[in-house]
């Protein structure tokens, strides 16, 4: 029998090692795929349980609707504007730039929408705070200017609507107003 090169006994010692890992490791690929022990039961939700609670939101497509209807009241009287409606946490779900807004007035609209939902009144009222309160106006993501609406459902806020750009908060706040007002049609 002829004597292996000690560099063909490596390359043969490799191929058996490489060979049995690979055989090794099929095997435990094979029980790692087959089914794991069932999870613990779910927890079902019960809607009686005091530890959930149930909320109000306004759909995306009433959210576009109210948007649409406030863009619409705007350029009824020749306004640019943008609108911005928000959840009850204040998360954007729409918001609509008019057409020759002011760049500035995105943003200042969601800030407006943020603040009537936060505080469940309209921004012309709350601007009546800050005399009694000036430090009202440093909480981020605040806008005190007339401007924003909020949106109720049985007393209790579920979004905001927010509207930047026309000469005066009045103004902005009458537009987000009928924003708001197109929801209950």
């Amino acid at each position: 029998m002829k004597k292996l090169s000690l560099r063909t006994r490596v390359v043969t010692g490799a191929v058996v090692v490489a060979a049995l890992g690979a055989g090794t490791f099929g095997a435990m690929s094979a029980s790692a795929s087959s089914p794991a022990a069932a999870p613990a039961a779910a927890v079902k939700a019960d809607t009686n349980n005091r530890n959930l609670q149930q909320t109000t939101h306004l759909t995306v497509a009433a959210a576009t609707k109210a948007a649409q209807a406030t863009l619409d009241a705007a350029k009824k009287e020749n306004q640019r504007i943008s609108v911005a409606v928000v959840d009850r946490n204040g998360n954007t779900i729409v918001s609509l730039r008019g057409d020759g807004a002011g760049p500035q007035s995105p943003e200042s609209a969601v800030k407006k929408a943020f603040t009537a939902v936060s505080w469940n009144a309209p921004t012309s009222e709350l601007v009546k705070r800050l005399e009694q309160t000036p430090n009202l106006k440093d909480i981020p993501g605040t806008l005190f200017l007339g401007g924003g609406a909020p949106v109720q459902a049985k007393g209790a806020p579920v979004a905001g609507i927010g509207v930047a750009g026309a000469p005066s908060g009045d103004l902005d706040e009458k537009f987000a107003q009928a924003g708001v007002a197109s929801l209950a049609r």
